[in-house]
């Protein structure tokens, strides 16, 4: 198929195609990622939850998963 004649989404999924064949899946979405720009703003959402608590709290959080992800550290 001549590029010239085809769609804008030929284009795009023969791209994925391609990428997906020669980088496998996980490396396709791995370089499709890169140039993903994102929804909304951070640093709006992230003053939402971050505003609400102090370093102490944020410590105990950080303690608290890590004795969830391995209750009997060495």
């Amino acid at each position: 198929m001549n590029e010239r004649t085809m769609t804008l989404e030929q284009i795009r999924l023969t791209g994925l195609e391609v990428l997906a064949r020669e980088l496998g899946s996980v490396g396709m979405v791995r370089f499709v990622q890169q140039f993903e720009t994102g929804r909304g703003d951070y640093s709006v959402e992230r003053h939402g939850w971050l505003d609400q608590m102090d370093v102490q709290t944020v410590a105990q959080k950080i303690q608290q998963r890590r004795k969830a992800k391995d209750p009997n550290p060495q």
